[in-house]
């Protein structure tokens, strides 16, 4: 495990074999647990992380199995209930043991979800930031359906599209570097594995239970996204039953080429809180 208490987070690989993933800690008061989304590492968003950092907040940057070197997970807990449990153990092994505040991106909010619902002792707060689990999809008007029904080529196309747009082409090609072709090269059985597992996420009874339970949710999302459909997102406040929901203009990566913003509305989305 690599721990700092430095004025800036250090975004680093974490390390291979039985060893815990790395860990970065800055600041003082509650951690925030960034929870990284489907193909990247924390490293994609280190900006974004810094600025957060030198706005005051404690940071705490895992990366999740099947990334940046982590390990995957045996083919038992291949599921959010598996990346759930591990992100205990992670807090474990890193001496966190108060609730911490989950900020999941896309895949990682699917993870954030499943941890709040499966450990609800270890989570004080959910910030869900442009997140999978809604469940639903939409075509051009037509009815909704499920999400398990989207062909797995709009998925690409929307992907595809909201990557060479002309404000997100800076950040899709530091995304490439710094996370999607790294960890495909490493370990391209976990990259597959993991976008089945996000593009199929509906985790719907799990997000009704903390509403139930009364545990602080808010979702924050780039209007622009086209990956995540707006019927996964309606899905998301159906079954929060209406949570606070900031929006910023961007797409699905907005928090990652524009730091100042995501900043700002994680503050805003605290205190909406």
């Amino acid at each position: 495990m690599s721990l700092t208490q430095n004025s800036e987070p250090e975004i680093l690989e974490p390390l291979a074999g039985p060893k815990a993933p790395t860990l970065t800690v800055v600041a003082q008061g509650p951690p925030i647990v960034f929870l990284h989304g489907w193909g990247l590492t924390p490293r994609v968003y280190g900006r974004s992380l810094s600025t957060l950092v030198r706005q005051g907040h404690r940071v705490v940057t895992p990366t999740l199995p099947g990334f940046g070197g982590t390990p995957d997970h045996p083919p038992h807990a291949r599921s959010f209930a598996g990346y759930a449990a591990w992100l205990g153990r992670f807090l474990d092994s890193a001496g966190i043991d108060e609730p911490v505040t989950l900020v999941g991106h896309s895949f990682g909010g699917g993870v954030a979800i499943q941890t709040a619902h499966d450990l609800p002792e270890r989570v004080a707060r959910v910030v869900l930031v442009n997140s999978v689990g809604g469940g639903a999809w939409s075509a051009g008007g037509q009815a909704i359906r499920h999400i398990g029904e989207r062909p797995l080529w709009d998925w690409g196309a929307s992907a595809l599209g909201e990557a060479l747009s002309i404000r997100s082409i800076a950040h899709t090609a530091a995304s490439l570097v710094n996370g999607f072709i790294p960890n495909t090269v490493r370990d391209p059985g976990a990259v597959w594995r993991t976008a089945h597992l996000a593009r199929r996420a509906d985790l719907r009874t799990e997000l009704r239970t903390i509403a139930n339970r009364g545990l602080p949710v808010t979702l924050l999302w780039g209007l622009g996204d086209r990956t995540i459909p707006v019927a996964s997102l309606e899905s998301l406040k159906t079954a929060l039953r209406n949570p606070p929901v900031l929006t910023v203009a961007g797409g699905h990566g907005w928090l990652i080429h524009d730091p100042t913003a995501f900043a700002d509305a994680i503050g805003r989305a605290l205190d909406a809180i």
